[in-house]
């Protein structure tokens, strides 16, 4: 980590973020340890609110985190196919992936990773895309004949992550991976950036979503669970639909050598720093 001293904290830090006494204490606290955020929901369409997550993860680089990106693109993709006239279909939630539709995703996919990359380097944050066409690092099986071209990841390449971040820059991932033929498989990114977290033992995994977390039957926001009170959540449906395989990909995380999980609302301002550098943090945290 970083020695930085106060005036240079003032710098990096935006106005209306965490304050500096708090960011001080939680400097050490991630240590040389990988930060894996998966970037989904509103964020990846608000032109404001992706500006404030580029700053927020620059200003995370600045202060010597390692921040792995894995980004969604569900809602461009689907408005691209509406654009081609090819209808998108699902099955409990993930996308029905035929031949037309994985070469639209995997080109939509790639734009928007190359975006992301643009975003950073604009807030001077070196980053590199990882994709199909660059850098691939994520192996996959088909997960399922029905839906398709859609991947279940077998194994990452560890050492590129590791390179890139040697040389102080941020991977950006797109959920996309090769099978041993070498074809394209789309793959759900909540699942990839699980994964990724759990391959590289990260310290945390950060799911930014348009939700606030996970609400009680009062739409209060519960602020930690664990896999006691979850099962309790879901057998009263306080935890119901598509949650409840999103709130176990996040138990499977936290329950195989990541530290925390948390689900936080990318709508709120600077949401990142709050969960990472203050005391009352932001979402609703996942433990085993």
């Amino acid at each position: 980590m970083l020695e930085i001293k106060e005036e240079e904290l003032k710098k990096i830090i935006p106005s209306d973020g965490p304050s500096i006494n708090e960011i001080k204490t939680y400097l050490e606290k991630y240590n040389d340890e990988y930060i894996v955020i998966k970037c989904g929901g509103s964020v990846l369409i608000d032109n404001n609110l992706f500006d404030i997550f580029s700053k927020d993860i620059a200003t995370l680089n600045k202060l010597g985190f390692i921040p792995i990106i894995v980004h969604g693109g569900g809602k461009r993709i689907s408005n691209k196919l509406n654009e081609l006239g090819i209808e998108s279909k699902f099955i409990k939630g993930l996308r029905v992936t035929g031949k037309e539709t994985i070469k639209v995703v995997e080109d939509v996919l790639i734009k928007f990773n190359k975006e992301i990359v643009t975003s950073l380097e604009k807030q001077n944050c070196k980053s590199q895309g990882i994709n199909t066409k660059e850098n691939n690092i994520i192996s996959v099986v088909q997960d399922n004949k029905e839906l398709g071209f859609v991947g279940f990841p077998t194994d990452i390449n560890k050492s590129t992550i590791d390179t890139i971040v040697n040389e102080k820059k941020v991977p950006v991932i797109a959920p996309l991976g090769l099978n041993l033929d070498s074809q394209t498989f789309n793959i759900n990114a909540d699942t990839a950036a699980g994964f990724i977290a759990k391959k590289l033992k990260a310290r945390r995994l950060i799911i930014m979503s348009d939700v606030e977390g996970v609400l009680d039957k009062n739409n209060k926001l519960i602020p930690e669970i664990n896999s006691n009170s979850i099962k309790n959540l879901i057998e009263n449906e306080t935890i119901t639909g598509g949650m409840i395989p999103k709130i176990n990909n996040c138990l499977d995380v936290a329950s195989n050598g990541v530290k925390g999980v948390v689900i936080i609302d990318g709508r709120k301002n600077h949401s990142l720093l709050f969960e990472l550098l203050s005391d009352k943090g932001s979402g609703t945290l996942i433990r085993q």
